[in-house]
């Protein structure tokens, strides 16, 4: 490695003075013009992963969800899942490293998982829609390149392409073709076969209404209109022709303030889903006959994919182990349709969907979505070659249909990482072969009301947690406090998590009613306020 030259790239990518950012699950994430000098370091960085693993790895430039003038960057590993933890305290060190540090800490990189430098690296690079991420993908490439290694941009792509490409880079083609139309071919071909089997639809097209969040995903799903053969009909709002990424619209937006994006007027009944700004999240929504919201989050969304793949195994006679991963955050009525109505087993994670994605491929089939809308399905190698062997060999006819959808619904699934327009197909094929509406899907099971709240507190690492997070084991009587109130309320819980990037307290709660639900999330806020060294004013009534 010539570092002279790598130091020399790095000074023209210098670091703003006392900037300390740490890489998590969402990767980095800060003001744009805070993080050139991340870029440049996340390019060496890729570089050495790739020698090490010998594979091609993946940089993705984006701040997902995050307002426009933000941005982030990923990396994307071998087989299309984020980068191991372990390589995440690397990415961490040599972002925050002084000028005079950087060699230092290239250089333990290099021992401690002894590279050769030798190897050959290759780096795939994509970016999302904000008006930073050209340049930032340009001071990837100075890593990159500063480094000797090769490269390929494929320029403007949504997160889950960019994995979706990694995936097939290093797998000889057997995912898919690692290109924008190779995505695009897979799953417009597995939709396709699916919505044919529907029953007679007669002359009606599926219909949808889409909010893209004025970001990529918008742009992306324009292109792949064309080969989905007319099968649905999008109607596309928030394309970012006007509007800003993420502002008032997209699914982050819909999730926390429990309504529409603006600008976008919903007649009753009328089925509307929103991506998020990288396109990795989706959630669905409806307004009913009297203007009441209807929220379809990441809950309904594994209920509705698990209960279909379970009915096509039982038709089957498939006994494969399938479970549903959550996080504390799922609301309690979907948890107990899943485990007492279709007999599912039910897991639960630490928040960040790195943890639930690790649990769910313990699994045959693993479920996972987080209440935000992110999500996919996780299927093995085992569980798969069993249902192509039924799918070739059987000779019951219904027995074949259904291992031929099963199929036709792996290649949908975009098992790398949550992607919004895989799972829209899926969702939408779903409710075509079942002959649902979106109020049908609604009408499975009722979310519990619920409420989240936020504490200040002096510093969040007084808190700790055990149990995926739904119990606190420090500060001591927090949790017995806890336990207490939740007693006063009917079909109750509670639970408080840290913040993972500001000094909040994350509070979640649901009851029977919405005024319950208030009322215990105000008084574990209070508790958490009192026990937890809260500061500024009191948490007062919602």
């Amino acid at each position: 490695m010539k570092m002279e030259a790598v130091l020399n790239c790095s000074s023209q990518h210098e670091k703003p003075c006392g900037l300390i950012l740490q890489y998590g699950t969402a990767g980095f994430r800060t003001k744009a013009e805070h993080l050139d000098h991340v870029m440049y370091r996340m390019g060496l960085l890729a570089v050495l992963r790739s020698k090490k693993t010998k594979s091609v790895i993946g940089v993705m430039v984006t701040a997902s969800h995050n307002p426009e003038e933000d941005n982030g960057v990923k990396l994307v590993d071998p087989m299309g899942e984020m980068l191991v933890q372990e390589w995440e305290v690397y990415a961490t060190n040599l972002a925050n490293a002084e000028q005079n540090e950087l060699q230092a800490v290239l250089t333990d990189i290099i021992q401690k998982e002894c590279i050769s430098l030798q190897q050959e690296a290759s780096v795939a690079i994509g970016r999302d829609t904000r008006p930073s991420s050209e340049n930032l993908a340009h001071a990837v490439i100075d890593g990159v390149t500063a480094l000797n290694s090769k490269y390929h941009d494929y320029g403007l792509v949504t997160t889950p392409q960019l994995h979706y490409i990694v995936c097939c880079c290093n797998t000889e083609g057997r995912y898919g073709t690692p290109t924008v139309e190779g995505y695009y071919n897979k799953l417009s071909s597995a939709f396709n076969n699916l919505v044919k089997q529907a029953h007679d639809q007669g002359d009606k097209k599926k219909c949808l209404s889409v909010d893209g969040a004025n970001g990529i995903g918008a742009l992306k799903l324009k292109e792949m209109e064309e080969y989905l053969q007319s099968a649905i009909s999008v109607q596309l709002y928030n394309d970012g022709s006007r509007g800003k990424l993420n502002h008032l619209c997209g699914a982050d937006y819909v999730k926390v303030q429990q309504k529409p994006p603006q600008g976008v007027e919903i007649k009753p009944g009328e089925p509307f889903c929103s991506f998020d700004g990288d396109a990795d999240r989706i959630v669905y929504y409806y307004n009913d006959s009297v203007g009441h919201f209807h929220l379809l989050d990441g809950d309904k969304i594994a209920t509705l994919i698990s209960t279909f793949i379970k009915e096509l195994l039982l038709k089957i006679d498939l006994t494969l182990k399938m479970a549903v991963v959550q996080t504390a955050y799922a609301n309690g009525s979907s948890t107990r349709y899943l485990e007492e109505v279709m007999k599912v087993p039910v897991y639960c994670a630490k928040t960040g969907v790195k943890h639930l994605h690790h649990k769910a491929q313990e699994f045959d089939i693993g479920v996972y979505f987080e209440a935000n809308g992110h999500g996919t399905v996780l299927i093995s190698k085992t569980a798969e070659e069993q249902i192509r062997h039924l799918a070739n060999m059987e000779q019951n006819d219904e027995k074949k249909k259904a291992a031929n959808m099963l199929l036709s619904l792996i290649d949908l699934i975009n098992q790398t990482v949550g992607d919004a327009i895989s799972d829209m197909l899926v969702i939408e094929a779903i409710l075509s072969l079942k002959g649902f509406t979106v109020q049908t899907w609604d009408a499975i099971y009722t979310d519990l009301p619920n409420r989240q709240l936020k504490v200040k507190v002096a510093d969040r690492k007084v808190i700790e947690t055990t149990d995926a997070e739904r119990r606190t084991v420090k500060p001591p009587g927090l949790q017995e406090k806890i336990d207490d109130l939740v007693k006063n309320y009917n079909m109750s819980r509670s639970f408080v998590r840290p913040s993972g990037t500001e000094d909040v307290v994350r509070v979640y709660a649901e009851a029977d009613t919405q005024e319950n639900a208030d009322r215990l999330a105000h008084e574990v806020s209070l508790a958490v306020f009192h026990i937890a060294g809260g500061v500024g004013e009191e948490p007062k009534p919602l």
